[in-house]
């Protein structure tokens, strides 16, 4: 059991929770507040990502880019820990769970959750899978971003409001450059190894120090909406809660910038996703509080 709860990532599922809990506080803040849906638009979204990540365990191997020297968090088929065929077998349990609850939204919410859903599912698997991978080839950042932000967001919220708010869409900022710089992290440390492989992401395209500045913008993107929301949406001195996470982002920064071993960025990948849900929990009090 404890290797399958290794390959679901759990420390990097803040990219699943993050986006869903602020589309709810958003939904909330226009009058709009079901349980039942918000519950089952956060189990949905929590098996896709976990699907996701059991899909990129299985494709990577098979594609051969978990290599002996990986420096990043054990992979369990590479390990011998789970078998090929049972990682590809979670992948579809995890995938067709998402699809069959997630009906229930489509009954709700109609045609346009559909597509939404059965795309996020498409595009969890060719990620790494299929015969133009989008994690290979210099797209992951961008599917990361309008994903697990810009989509995850304004889903949810538009499953208990049923219209898309502009409000939603500024909100959804907020995951998308936090999400994206977990992914971040994971190719500046991967760089050499993806490079040898034949990954292309954006490190091997451009370089680290591509890397490390889009890690920097995308944090300073985050700590934009919070003024935004001050001056557009009428949110009150509260919506600043965000920057007192401001030390934890230098203490980031200065670990993308300066680090001296990229098995050092293991544990400011983890650190990252915890400070994703820390920033988006600070942005749903600051929002709500009035």
């Amino acid at each position: 059991m404890n290797h399958w709860i290794l390959a679901a990532r759990p420390k990097t599922l803040a990219a699943a929770y993050t986006p869903v809990l602020i589309g709810i506080s958003i939904a909330y803040l226009l009058g709009f507040s079901h349980w039942f849906i918000s519950f089952m638009a956060l189990l949905c979204a929590t098996l896709i990502q976990i699907g996701t990540n059991f899909a990129n365990d299985y494709y990577d191997f098979k594609k051969g880019s978990d290599r002996d020297d990986r420096i990043g968090f054990t992979r369990m088929v590479a390990a011998g820990n789970i078998s090929a065929q049972h990682m590809l077998n979670a992948t579809m349990v995890c995938m067709s769970l998402a699809f069959v609850l997630g009906l229930y939204l489509v009954y709700i919410a109609g045609w346009q959750i559909l597509a939404i859903g059965v795309s996020s599912i498409l595009f969890g698997i060719l990620y790494t899978g299929g015969p133009y991978p989008l994690g290979y080839n210099g797209l992951g950042d961008i599917f990361v971003f309008i994903y697990f932000g810009i989509v995850a967001t304004m889903a949810t919220v538009f499953v208990h409001t049923l219209s898309w708010e502009p409000i939603a869409f500024w909100a959804s900022l907020i995951p998308g450059a936090l999400s994206t710089n977990i992914l971040v992290i994971n190719n500046l440390r991967d760089i050499e190894q993806d490079r040898i492989s034949g990954k292309k992401t954006l490190g091997v395209l451009f370089g680290e120090y591509a890397l490390k500045w889009e890690y920097t913008l995308l944090l300073l993107l985050a700590y934009a909406i919070p003024p935004h929301f001050y001056v557009h949406f009428d949110a009150t001195l509260f919506i600043f809660l965000p920057f007192i996470s401001f030390p934890i982002a230098l203490g980031l920064l200065k670990s993308v910038w300066l680090h001296e071993e990229k098995k050092l960025l293991n544990r400011t990948l983890e650190k990252t996703a915890a400070f994703m849900f820390v920033f988006g929990v600070l942005f749903i009090v600051g929002l709500l509080i009035k």
